[in-house]
């Protein structure tokens, strides 16, 4: 069992930046990949980021690619989503997930992830 909780979400304004912070326990941190994943309201859940169980490896949704960036403390059991020049179309509820089944890499794909954090929403205001 994982359990991952999201914090740092909120409101900001376009342009503006965020930092998410994912805690994760329960088992050992630095033996899986982590995923950020978005929803907005009717629409589907979509990839965000990913980076590798050893942080060498790290993935981005075209959307967000030279604006956000994802990076891990395996000594603190927590991943980060670092977002920089929000857009309005940014806003959703961040979901953060856990791959515990691959050795190499990140998967994009959200059925590839076993476990998932509550959400923590992001407003982007124009």
């Amino acid at each position: 069992q994982v359990q991952l909780v999201e914090s740092g979400g909120g409101l900001v304004q376009a342009g503006g930046s965020l930092r998410l912070s994912c805690a994760a326990s329960g088992r050992t941190f630095s033996s899986y990949a982590m995923g950020w994943f978005r929803q907005a309201p009717g629409q589907e859940r979509e990839f965000v980021a990913a980076i590798s169980w050893t942080g060498a490896y790290t993935y981005f949704a075209n959307s967000v690619k030279g604006r956000f960036t994802i990076s891990r403390d395996n000594t603190k059991n927590t991943v980060y989503l670092q977002m920089n020049s929000l857009k309005p179309e940014d806003t959703a509820v961040y979901y953060c997930a856990a791959d515990l089944a691959r050795t190499v890499g990140a998967s994009r794909r959200p059925e590839d992830y076993d476990y998932w954090g509550q959400g923590t929403q992001i407003t982007v205001s124009s």
